[in-house]
C-alpha cells in the first residue's frame, strides 16, 4: 500500500495487461529503437505507475524508493567487487591464478572446475557478491584459453551461484520459506542439495555449454585489459585463493547465525551475533577484503598509495552503467509491486485448488514473472500456502520437498523487472535481445528442474 487512503480498483485482467504492456514497451524501445536501457526503465516505469493508478503524488517517491532499494546493496556490491577485481588483475594475480587452474584442470575441464568452485563459494555467499567477486578470475581463464567464448566460463560459474541462492540454507529464500512452512531446516538443507547439484550441471554447466556453441562472446574489459598488465611480482595463486576465500569466511558467519537464530540456538541480543553479522554482511565484508587487497597486492609489493588510489579508482568508470542499469531494473519491479498486481494475482491464484506443491510452485512463478523479485513471490507463495501445508498431515520430508519447490517457483524466467537480469546483462556486457535468449531461459530451465526434482523427492517421501 502506498497511502493509506488508496486502494487499487483495477482487476487482475488490466494489471496483467498493463504489466505485458509496460515489459513490451521496454522491449521494443531497447531492442528496435536502441534506446538506453537506462532513459528506458525509467521513462517505462513513469508511464506505468500511471497507467496503474499509483497516485501522481507519489508516482516520483515510488520509483525513487525503488531505485534505492536496489542501489542500496548493489552499488555497494558491485563498486567494491569491481575495485578488488581490479586489484587482482593489476597486480597480476587473476593472470597467475588462471595459468594455474587451466594447468591444472586443462582447457576442457575448466569450465566445470569454475563450476563446483563457485557451488563451493555459494553456498555461504550471496548470488550478487559471489558473482561479481568471481569475475576477474573468470575473465582471466577466458581470455587465457585457446576457445575465448565468455559464457562457456561464465554461465557454469554464475549459474552455480545462483542455485545454491535459491535452494539453500543458509540463504534467505529457503530459510524464510523454511520458517514460514514449518519445516525442518536440516532436512530442506539435504533436500535443497539434492536438487540443486543436478540442477546446475542441466541447467547450468550443460546449458552453458550449448549456448557458448551458438553465441561467441568476447570477455569484456570490466576490470582492465589484459594488455595493460605486465608486473614485474605478481602473487602467487595461492594469495589470490584466499583472498577470494575471505569474504566467503567473513559472510558465512552472517548466514551461518542467522540460520542458528532462525532455529532458537542464538539470540538476536547476542552481542557475537551481532558482530558476526555486522562484519558478515556483504558489504561489510567486501570492504575489509578490499582493504586486505590493498595491503596483499599493494602496500606489500611495492605499490605506493598514489598508483593503488588511481588503480581503484580507475574500476568505479566502467561499472557505473552496471550500477545504474541495475537500480533502474529495480524501480520498474517496484512500480509493479506497487500497483498491487502481487496481490491481485495472489487473491486469484489461492483458490485454484491444486495440489499443494504444485500451488505453491505455480503461485511464485506467476508472480515472479509478473513483478520480478523472487523474494516477493518466494514470500508471498509461502504465506499462502503455509495454511494448507499445516493442515495437510505432511511428513518433513514432504514439507521440505514444498518448500523447495515454492524457492523454485520464485527463480522463473528472469527478465526485464528484475534486477538481477539487468546485473548479469550489463556485467558480462551482453545486450538485451541475447540475455533473455541465454540468461532468461537459464533460470527457467534452473526453475523447471528444480521443481521437477523436488516434486520427485515429495513423491518418494509420501509413498512411506
Amino acid at each position: 500500500m502506498i497511502t493509506e487512503e488508496w486502494t487499487q480498483t483495477l482487476g487482475i485482467g488490466p494489471l496483467l495487461g498493463i504489466a505485458a504492456g509496460a515489459i513490451a514497451l521496454i522491449l521494443l524501445l531497447i531492442i528496435v529503437f536502441r534506446l538506453h536501457a537506462f532513459i528506458t526503465l525509467i521513462v517505462v516505469s513513469l508511464l506505468t505507475a500511471i497507467v496503474a493508478g499509483i497516485p501522481l503524488g507519489v508516482v516520483v517517491k515510488t520509483m525513487t524508493d525503488g531505485l534505492g532499494g536496489t542501489l542500496g546493496t548493489v552499488a555497494l556490491l558491485v563498486a567494491l567487487g569491481a575495485m578488488l577485481g581490479r586489484l587482482i588483475e593489476h597486480s597480476g594475480g587473476a593472470t597467475a591464478l588462471a595459468e594455474k587452474f587451466v594447468g591444472i584442470f586443462g582447457e576442457k575441464r575448466a569450465p566445470l572446475a569454475l563450476g563446483v568452485t563457485s557451488l563451493l563459494l555459494g553456498f555461504p555467499m550471496f548470488f550478487d557478491a559471489g558473482v561479481i567477486m568471481m569475475l576477474p578470475i573468470i575473465f582471466a581463464i577466458a581470455r587465457r584459453v585457446s576457445d575465448r567464448n565468455l559464457l562457456l566460463f561464465a554461465f557454469p560459474a554464475i549459474a552455480a551461484f545462483s542455485v545454491m541462492h535459491v535452494f539453500l540454507p543458509p540463504h534467505p529464500g529457503p530459510v524464510t520459506a523454511t520458517e514460514l512452512y514449518g519445516a525442518n531446516l536440516g532436512t530442506v538443507l539435504l533436500v535443497g542439495i539434492l536438487v540443486a547439484l543436478p540442477t546446475w550441471y542441466l541447467s547450468g554447466y550443460l546449458w552453458g555449454k550449448f549456448v557458448a556453441a551458438r553465441y561467441k562472446l568476447p570477455v569484456p574489459d570490466l576490470f582492465g585489459a589484459a594488455k595493460e598488465i605486465d608486473p614485474k611480482n605478481p602473487p602467487k595463486p595461492g594469495t589470490i585463493i584466499w583472498l577470494l576465500l575471505l569474504p566467503m569466511v567473513l559472510i558465512f558467519l552472517n548466514t551461518g547465525m542467522n540460520s542458528l537464530r532462525s532455529i532458537g540456538v542464538v539470540s538476536d541480543q547476542d552481542v557475537f551475533y551481532q558482530i558476526a553479522t555486522i562484519i558478515g554482511s556483504s558489504p561489510i565484508a567486501l570492504t575489509i577484503t578490499v582493504i586486505v587487497a590493498l595491503i596483499v597486492l599493494g602496500y606489500a609489493r611495492g605499490d605506493k598509495g598514489t598508483l593503488l588510489e588511481k588503480v581503484v579508482d580507475s574500476a568505479l568508470g566502467p561499472v557505473s552503467s552496471v550500477i545504474l542499469i541495475t537500480g533502474a531494473g529495480g524501480m520498474f519491479g517496484a512500480v509493479l509491486r506497487a500497483s498491487g498486481i502481487g496481490d491481485a494475482l495472489a487473491d486469484t491464484l489461492g483458490g485454484l485448488g491444486l495440489p499443494v506443491i504444485a500451488a505453491a510452485y505455480i503461485i511464485a512463478v506467476v508472480l515472479r514473472v509478473a513483478q520480478g523479485s523472487a523474494t516477493v513471490a518466494l514470500v508471498t507463495a509461502a504465506g499462502l500456502i503455509a495454511p494448507a501445508v499445516a493442515d495437510g498431515g505432511f511428513n518433513a520430508l514432504e514439507i521440505a520437498a514444498i518448500t523447495i519447490a515454492t524457492a523454485a517457483g520464485s527463480v522463473f524466467a528472469s527478465h526485464v523487472n528484475d534486477s538481477g537480469f539487468w546485473l548479469v546483462s550489463r556485467l558480462l556486457d551482453i545486450d538485451v535481445k541475447t540475455t533473455l535468449k541465454t540468461w532468461t531461459v537459464q533460470q527457467t530451465l534452473e526453475s523447471v528442474i528444480g521443481f521437477v526434482l523436488a516434486l520427485v523427492v515429495f513423491a518418494i517421501a509420501g509413498a512411506f
